[in-house]
């Protein structure tokens, strides 16, 4: 009789295992998808990561546009500078005067460039 008691309880130890075994199982399950997959935690970190390096380079690209505009706004007819037109004749079409000599530096040119980039 000893054996077969032992088999009768069997079937509610495991009754007993089941419900926290589930339990746990479904914690699991959301716990993982709180921090894996396309909405958890590590893909809206990597998220603030490009939004930030986005930002930067929109920063930079405004800055850009902020430099072409002004130059623009030199380059109108109702506003035209023409020390801006002659060195932007210079630089982009290599247009120099009769009586002026022209000594070729690279290292000046690149210079020149920035310069006119940066203002």
């Amino acid at each position: 009789m000893n054996s077969l008691s032992s088999f009768v309880d069997q079937p509610r130890s495991i009754r007993s295992i089941i419900g926290p075994l589930l339990g746990f199982c479904l914690l699991f399950y959301f716990v993982y998808h709180t921090f894996q997959g396309e909405r958890g935690f590590f893909a809206w970190m990597q998220l603030q990561q490009k939004i930030a390096e986005d930002e930067k380079v929109l920063a930079d690209l405004q800055s850009q546009r902020e430099i072409l505009e002004r130059q623009v706004h030199l380059l109108r007819p109702d506003n035209l500078d023409l020390d801006m037109l002659e060195e932007r004749a210079r630089l982009i079409l290599n247009f120099a005067r009769n009586d002026e000599v022209v000594i070729y530096n690279e290292s000046l040119e690149n210079i020149q460039i920035k310069k006119t980039k940066e203002s």
